[in-house]
């Protein structure tokens, strides 16, 4: 130990190789075992009571103490690009823009995850007081609060089932466009696989339900008549645009006071980061060689729950708020506040063992080798008793 009691670098890593080998998780992080399938020796009760009780309960002035955080940093880098930047000489006025965009990219994906948070029930023990603050935080990202809260909670219902979850469902060789071969095979096939659904994915899946679940008919989030909904949900849905739509008319308020491009620099370019990281976010946590997907035939909530990947963004785990390095453990238990998710992780590794899953390889060689190794999924080789069993996995050959 170091003075005072705290961990080196080194210390630190030495005892993280140490927990994942004794929850039987490889250190060497770039090449994960591919999880179990077979149902697991534990159940979700036994899972339960390996975390320290503690860790499931919600604190409204620690849950306001990170909104604070990060609208604080927000301001400080919007004063920032409005007071200082304007004053630099050329070469570093347009230097210092991305340097702006990028934070505030990222503190405001802190912002999104907390709103998240809301849609969840975990930020308190009120329900309204979650859904008024997801709602605020939410509309003035232009995310549809209430229609994303309940088409992201049957996610978390469905979550590797081919049949059933909402976001991100990969599909079989058999239905793939032609031209996904061409896509996937070549560098710049993968690099503007990648551009499009960085830019344009999230946008694309609120209005178009692009990779969502298949419906009989036209899905939308913006749809109060939505198939994706139940009509005891339809009244929120429509209380989601008319946030969506409010914010959206104070952005167009200012833009009349400041002008088009200032609002590109100073909110649009931010909030295109930040649909960015939320895309890429989720798409590593769902999608790794390692993981599986089940039809209905062999589904069920734990496997498909335990079906997801942690991920370490380095200094961004804190910015996002953990949601990155926790999200095993956001799946089995998503009213557990982010501030305890970390705490909750070390104490579930030794039960779930080889079912949980970690992936330290830098994120952008993450993005890069996910796109070119994961482009459909395939059934499993072999049979039980005669029977094949339900259970694909990634592939890319064609």
């Amino acid at each position: 130990m170091g003075a005072g009691g705290r961990m080196t670098a080194s210390e630190r890593a030495a005892q993280e190789k140490s927990e994942w080998a004794a929850a039987g998780v490889r250190a060497d992080s770039n090449q994960v075992k591919k999880s179990p399938t077979a149902p697991p020796p534990f159940t979700l009760g036994q899972i339960k009571k390996a975390i320290p009780p503690h860790c499931f309960n919600r604190s409204v002035l620690r849950s306001f103490s990170y909104v604070v955080h990060d609208l604080i940093l927000s301001s400080a880098f919007l004063y920032f690009a409005l007071k200082w930047i304007p004053t630099l000489p050329d070469p570093f006025h347009y230097a210092a823009w991305p340097l702006y965009w990028v934070a505030q990219g990222c503190v405001l994906t802190g912002v999104w995850v907390i709103a998240h948070e809301c849609g969840h029930h975990a930020f308190s023990d009120y329900s309204l007081l979650d859904d008024v603050v997801g709602l605020v935080l939410h509309s003035a990202l232009l995310v549809p609060y209430f229609s994303w809260k309940y088409s992201h909670r049957r996610h978390h219902s469905n979550t590797g089932s081919l049949e059933r979850d909402e976001v991100f469902v990969p599909k079989k060789k058999i239905v793939l466009p032609w031209y996904s071969k061409y896509m996937s095979n070549n560098p710049v096939g993968r690099l503007l696989t990648l551009v499009v659904q960085l830019t344009l994915g999230w946008p694309l899946y609120l209005a178009f339900n692009v990779s969502g679940r298949p419906y009989p008919r036209f899905a939308c989030h913006y749809d109060p008549k939505s198939p994706i909904y139940s009509d005891r949900e339809r009244v929120q849905i429509f209380i989601s645009d008319v946030g969506v739509v409010t914010a959206a008319y104070a952005l167009y308020r200012l833009s009349t006071l400041f002008g088009f491009w200032w609002m590109v620099r100073v909110y649009g370019v931010p909030l295109l980061i930040v649909n960015g990281w939320l895309v890429l976010i989720t798409y590593l946590q769902h999608t790794h060689p390692a993981l599986p997907h089940y039809d209905s035939s062999e589904w069920d909530w734990l496997r498909g729950a335990l079906a997801t990947v942690d991920r370490d963004y380095g200094i961004l785990n804190k910015v996002f708020h953990n949601i990155t390095d926790t999200h095993v453990a956001h799946h089995l238990f998503s009213t557990m506040p982010h501030y305890h998710a970390m705490e909750a992780t070390k104490a579930i590794k030794p039960i779930l063992g080889e079912y949980y899953q970690f992936d330290g390889t830098p994120v952008f060689d993450a993005m890069f080798r996910e796109v070119k190794e994961c482009v459909y999924v395939e059934q499993e080789d072999g049979s039980e008793g005669g029977k094949t069993r339900g259970v694909f996995w990634y592939n890319n050959k064609f």
